[in-house]
């Protein structure tokens, strides 16, 4: 671990720290960051109004995403990083981060607080996509980080897939990534949604929907308001808190911050086709809904529910997945993800997984141990078998969530 030099200095203003080029022990300029102006904002909408590129994320770097996300969850301190090309005076990157405190350690990581399947950068339709850039750019994203006047002791920035848009994603691109607990679930139908339906007939879907359609009054539907979406969120919460209180678990989602956030997302986002929220119902009964994110071609599942009970014998929660993405195909949707988590009944569906990675660096001695037990998980995650056998030696301890296990997906209702 490199102690910053003790010049360094940094402009700063109420919400921007500007960064200058760091130099090395040897007084040399950095050369990952001697391309870039380096910018850390402490204010989300000051953040957002600056970045106005043409840009590639994934759903859950979605403009409203974030709105959200910094509105709802103010207990943690912003900190967004946006990279400047020198030359050309554009906007090439911009990393929606936080700093909180985790025991005795300043934690900087994405802005997720695991309600989003993916973390990634924003890159600029101008970005360039060899790889000496994108190692470049994410070099200049940890230094950037490493050299703020209140260094952090650790950097933990989780659940990254490899590519962005097609492009290798800078902060994985630098060599300091390991591989993820958690992974993508991804489907993609083609053009025919009826050989997709052939090719998981074993499901029984369409037995299901004849059950389901013999009670009078049954429908699908999407939601075309915001009123009638938060109507159908409202069942969702109460069914998910249900089924948690049922398996022992506390139900997280429809405390104030997050509930917060799902109805600001859905207020945003619904009406302009980024938000999508389908039920299945019984004349005023709420059977089954959904909630997902859509970005033209690709929609990611976010939260299932169903009421169980009666309905059991038609599988209301996968028969709600299955309409919901037949209407969405329909519309030019061809790729589905099923979000992180790994049920069984994804593999049904004929998802394949999405391998996301991880990046743990240290800043200072505290920060240390938890560096090197992140990369000791993320290198026993190479050897199933050798993790299997560890699961199974910490079965009678109480496991760090950090290691091994993914934790239960409490927006995840299948069945």
């Amino acid at each position: 671990i490199t102690e910053p030099p003790c010049d360094v200095m940094t402009r700063q203003t109420s919400s921007e720290i500007v960064v200058p080029e760091f130099k090395g022990p040897g007084g040399q300029v950095d050369r990952a960051a001697a391309s870039f102006d380096v910018r850390i904002i402490r204010d989300w909408d000051v953040a957002s109004a600056l970045w106005n590129e043409d840009s590639s994320g994934t759903s859950f770097q979605h403009r409203h995403w974030l709105d959200a996300w910094y509105r709802a969850f103010d207990a943690v301190s912003p900190l967004i990083v946006l990279l400047t090309d020198k030359i050309t005076g554009r906007d090439v990157a911009l990393v929606p981060l936080i700093c909180r405190k985790h025991r005795d350690l300043r934690v900087i990581e994405f802005a997720d607080l695991g309600v989003s399947d993916y973390n990634a950068p924003l890159l600029a339709s101008v970005t360039p996509n060899d790889s000496a850039s994108m190692r470049a750019i994410g070099e200049a994203i940890l230094s950037a980080l490493q050299n703020l006047p209140d260094r952090p002791d650790l950097i933990r920035l989780k659940k990254m897939p490899a590519e962005i848009g097609g492009r290798p994603n800078p902060l994985i691109a630098c060599g300091t990534a390991g591989y993820s607990s958690l992974n993508g679930n991804l489907i993609a139908t083609g053009d025919d949604f009826e050989l997709y339906r052939a090719s998981i007939k074993k499901m029984q879907l369409s037995r299901c929907w004849r059950v389901f359609t013999r009670q009078p009054g049954t429908t699908f539907r999407i939601a075309a308001t915001v009123d009638d979406a938060l109507h159908l969120m409202a069942a969702m919460d109460a069914q998910q808190r249900k089924r948690m209180k049922k398996l022992g678990h506390r139900f997280e989602l429809d405390e104030p911050r997050h509930a917060k956030f799902y109805r600001d997302v859905v207020g945003r986002g619904l009406l302009d086709g980024y938000v999508v929220v389908s039920a299945l119902l019984c004349n005023d009964e709420i059977v089954a809904a959904t909630m997902g994110l859509r970005q033209g071609s690709h929609y990611s599942l976010l939260r299932t529910s169903n009421a169980g009970g009666q309905w059991s014998n038609c599988s209301p929660g996968l028969l709600c997945v299955e309409r919901t993405m037949a209407a969405l195909h329909q519309c030019g949707v061809r790729h589905f993800d099923l979000s992180i988590g790994n049920y069984d009944y994804k593999r049904r569906f004929g998802a394949r997984r999405l391998p996301l990675m991880d990046v743990s660096v240290a800043f200072s001695w505290r920060g240390v141990p938890y560096a090197l037990r992140d990369r000791a998980a993320q290198r026993l995650r190479r050897h199933p078998r050798l993790a299997r056998s560890v699961r199974r030696a910490l079965g009678r301890l109480a496991r760090p969530k950090v290691i091994l296990n993914e934790t239960l997906d409490h927006r995840d209702t299948p069945g």
